[in-house]
């Protein structure tokens, strides 16, 4: 017993010294709790969701730079939008496509994209805004039609009077894509949606406009066309009018008996030359057999008086076939089209208008305009044509082309805003000329188009203004001689103040006093003064011919001098003293293009040689003539130099523009067709 309650004591020492060790490593441990496990746990995600979110955003941002920088870069965009569907976030991915679709709102499959996106993320509602947005800019697209349709079906087909808004959604694509020629898949659409519904009536009617409208499967509709017609009573396809009055036709024919006229006979007979044992058929048999015979003639006479409008339609069909199978590229695309194409369209657009039909051709318009949309001549062309019928269609085209498409095309802005000045719309003409002027600078069609606007407007404060701005803003000695010209002439020749122009002028020369355009302008501004100061034109000459430009030049302007002195000098002591500093600038020249006396002779090879000897005597050429000996002293007027005589001025009149009088500055070639004003 002893021995047990040793034991017992021993165990119960060891337990008390176990537990004080355990409590002496928890008072120890300094490990977290489960509470302070978690919120690391909280804290560690948190991080590594604030890391992928500035991932995110670093990588959208660089897919957006690329844009940013040139929205014209095609690729780039869709990169991003590639991008921004795999991430699937709803505001990225709006934002991207309202920006991609403000530069090509004619990519009709990404306004697909744009909607089914947002039907993914439960917003039908914002997927049908999507469609409506996407069918305004590009309402002849079919396929998006189509889409949109199919859409509204499966989304709204449930709610009260769907059907009325689905046949509306139809009649609304009908009317705005239903002359395109290949719009054959929605005419197909809203026919079998109707013979869906049990609408006999109404799908004969869409037939009725089908058939007289010019598209690739016009032979197509008229087989289908006949195998409704034959497929139904005609009481129940037919209008009650139509019906009756067919049904009227064939039994007033019907009661003129002809001879030959193997049916009716036979009809006749059934009704009324019969036999006593038919005329106690069942009740209904001889009536059930007329009204057979009856449907069958109305059918027959309906499709009769059908068939001369499927002729007129197949005829039109065929004078457009040809142009219609050379379109290899209906819908739009970055990529320049071939030149083959653009002949065509530009041939079928004129044949379409000399075909008178106003609607036909707006729509052919807009078709080419959503495959040439990059070609501002399209542009153009459809702007002269509306300008026959609506002005605000032409402005609608102008915009179009200007704001979206074509933002860097300088022609095009040019045209518009001649037109809206035409319209005495100076401020939006205003504002045009500014737009292209901050796509494109440097532009001195540009430059001078927003001045003779404001000149024409009498607006010379705001033209100065310009013409101020243009000078001080020259990065090159050849702008700002360009603009200092056009200055000094206008204010010279409108404004009236030849003190200023003259100014202008100098600044110039300062700044380059080799330039001979502006020493010929200078020379213009003396030579228009009223009256004619000799010795401001004296001094202009001296300055000239004291100047750094070219030796052929001076003698040019010398023998102006003289012309200038012979017509208005006082003194024939200066005439001399012209005559003989021109002289001497001739022998200068002359000299300076004088050939070297030892000419390199090119030996002959041997064949030549021989052939040479052997036809005879070789004849010696004269010894050359002298023709740079100095002329004779002059003996009263001085006598036409022979290099440099009294030939006529570089121009039809003085002061007038040289050719190529402004190499640095060449105004771009209009489009042919087209005058300085894009007409």
């Amino acid at each position: 017993m002893a021995d047990v309650n040793e034991l017992s004591l021993n165990i119960n020492r060891k337990t008390d010294i176990l537990n004080r060790e355990t409590d002496t490593l928890s008072s120890n441990n300094t490990g977290p709790t489960i509470e302070e496990e978690s919120t690391e746990d909280d804290q560690d995600r948190a991080q590594k969701e604030q890391e992928e979110k500035l991932r995110k955003e670093t990588e959208l941002g660089k897919y957006w730079k690329t844009v940013d920088d040139n929205p014209m870069d095609f690729t780039g965009w869709t990169y991003l939008l590639q991008y921004v569907e795999q991430e699937s976030d709803p505001a990225d991915c709006r934002r991207a496509y309202e920006a991609f679709f403000s530069h090509y709102p004619y990519c009709y499959g990404y306004w697909k994209k744009y909607s089914d996106m947002e039907k993914k993320h439960g917003n039908p509602e914002k997927a049908k805004e999507v469609f409506e947005k996407g069918l305004r800019g590009i309402p002849l697209s079919v396929e998006l039609w189509l889409h949109y349709i199919n859409f509204f079906i499966t989304e709204f087909s449930s709610d009260n009077n769907s059907k009325d808004r689905i046949k509306k959604l139809y009649e609304r694509a009908l009317s705005a894509a239903g002359l395109e020629f290949r719009s054959d898949k929605l005419w197909d659409s809203y026919i079998a949606w109707e013979n869906m519904n049990g609408n006999l009536k109404a799908v004969t009617g869409i037939y009725e406009r089908l058939i007289r409208t010019p598209t690739q499967l016009y032979s197509h509709h008229w087989d289908n066309y006949k195998r409704h017609i034959n497929s139904h009573h005609p009481k129940e396809i037919l209008d009650i009018d139509t019906f009756l009055k067919l049904r009227s036709e064939i039994l007033n024919k019907s009661s003129n008996y002809h001879i030959d006229d193997e049916d009716e006979v036979g009809l006749d007979e059934a009704l009324q030359v019969g036999d006593s044992m038919e005329l106690d058929a069942p009740p209904g048999m001889l009536a059930t057999m007329g009204d057979e015979k009856e449907v069958k003639k109305v059918r027959v006479k309906y499709i009769e008086s059908r068939e001369t409008i499927f002729k007129q339609n197949e005829a039109e069909v065929s004078k457009r076939w040809t142009f219609e199978e050379n379109i290899r590229r209906p819908y739009f695309h970055v990529k320049p089209l071939e030149r083959g194409q653009l002949k065509n369209w530009r041939e079928y657009l004129d044949e379409e208008i000399s075909q008178g039909n106003h609607t036909r051709i707006v729509i052919l318009f807009e078709r080419c305009m959503i495959a040439c949309a990059l070609y501002e001549d399209f542009w153009m062309k459809y702007a002269k044509y509306l300008e026959q019928h609506s002005l605000d269609g032409v402005r609608s085209v102008y915009q179009r082309a200007c704001d979206i498409h074509l933002p860097k095309k300088p022609y095009i802005h040019l045209a518009w805003a001649a037109f809206e000045e035409r319209q005495d719309n100076y401020p939006l003409a205003r504002k045009i000329l500014m737009n292209i002027e901050n796509n494109v600078p440097g532009l001195a069609m540009v430059c001078m188009r927003r001045i003779s606007l404001e000149r024409r407007s009498k607006n010379h404060e705001a033209a100065e203004d310009l013409f101020q701005s243009y000078l001080e803003k020259a990065v090159s000695n050849k702008t700002k001689t360009f603009f200092s010209i056009k200055y000094a002439r206008y204010l010279q020749k409108v404004i009236g103040d030849t003190e200023r122009a003259r100014k202008v002028l100098n600044d110039a020369l300062q700044m380059d006093n080799a330039n001979e355009k502006v020493f010929l302008q200078l020379l213009d501004v003396e030579y228009q003064s009223q009256p004619i100061v000799e010795d401001r034109v004296m001094e202009t000459f001296s300055r000239l011919l004291k100047s750094d430009v070219s030796l052929d030049f001076k003698v040019k302007v010398s023998q102006r001098r003289m012309e200038f002195l012979e017509d208005f000098g006082t003194c024939i002591q200066k005439i001399s003293e012209a005559y003989d500093e021109h002289q001497k600038l001739v022998k200068e020249a002359n000299a300076k293009k004088k050939r070297p006396d030892k000419e390199i002779i090119v030996e002959e090879p041997p064949d030549k040689k021989v052939k040479i000897d052997v036809c005879g005597p070789v004849s010696i050429p004269p010894a050359p003539v002298d023709h740079n000996m100095p002329p004779l002293p002059p003996v009263g007027p001085p006598p036409p130099d022979p290099h440099y005589g009294y030939a006529p001025w570089p121009s039809a009149a003085y002061g007038a523009p040289m050719p190529n009088a402004y190499p640095g500055y060449p105004y771009p070639a209009y489009p042919s067709g087209y005058n300085y004003y894009g007409y």
